[in-house]
């Protein structure tokens, strides 16, 4: 188990890499302790969970493949628990426990052998996004305020920073929704399907590319804000 560093002004965050690979989680915690993360290491589910009890992460680095406790009940109870972000690293053999883990609260994955440098891109990009502020519900849940938006949802209706009316289509209305409803979540394809039956469904299934995609195009054009990437881990493929 590796110590970490005093807590310093200016690292990027607290992260622990759970994997029983030791040459591995080494390479990467001193990659990642380079690069500006405050970085400890645990071999299994039982000495990440002593680790836990006694401080505090901004985000975990899981391999799917470790003795003991599986990743996908690791997800379960720490996503639950209201826990830190979660990265997973699979093996390509490992796509179905890769969806599952993403579906049970992970935030992203990476493939393993893992490239230390994605691996940061991607922790970047996870943390970036918990550190932006969540949607806050009104009104019994009918309107949502997120980054200067307000999406009033009894008049079906979106309004930008700037005061400007945002047109929106059935699709791209309950797409925005089911986002807003489950912050901070990888959703998958299904997932957005199922939590937007509101519009036609069979129509939604085929087009839920084509609608993510413009209503990604609106939300940008508006403010410049890419709420929804290119490449969003959000959306699991």
């Amino acid at each position: 188990m590796k110590t970490m560093t005093a807590w310093q002004e200016g690292v990027e965050g607290r992260v622990l890499i759970v994997d029983d690979d030791e040459s591995l989680r080494n390479e990467v915690a001193e990659y990642l302790s380079a690069n500006g993360f405050d970085v400890l290491t645990a071999a299994h589910a039982r000495e990440m969970d002593v680790i836990l009890a006694q401080q505090s992460f901004d985000l975990i680095v899981l391999d799917v493949m470790m003795p003991g406790e599986g990743v996908l009940s690791i997800c379960r109870r720490l996503s639950d628990a209201g826990g830190p972000a979660i990265i997973i690293m699979s093996a390509m053999g490992d796509e179905i426990d890769r969806i599952l883990g993403l579906e049970l609260g992970a935030d992203d994955y990476v493939p393993k052998p893992c490239n230390p440098r994605e691996l940061l891109a991607r922790m970047r990009a996870v943390l970036r996004r918990r550190e932006g502020a969540p949607a806050v519900a009104n009104r019994d849940g009918m309107e949502f305020e997120f980054v200067g938006y307000t999406l009033d949802l009894l008049k079906r209706r979106l309004r930008a920073p700037s005061g400007v009316l945002v047109l929106l289509t059935s699709g791209e209305l309950s797409l925005l929704t089911a986002f807003l409803e489950h912050p901070g979540r990888v959703l998958t394809r299904d997932q957005l399907v199922d939590f937007a039956r509101g519009s036609d469904a069979d129509i939604f299934d085929r087009a839920i590319d084509v609608q993510i995609s413009r209503l990604r195009r609106k939300l940008n054009e508006c403010d410049g804000q890419d709420l929804i990437p290119g490449h969003s881990p959000m959306i699991a493929r």
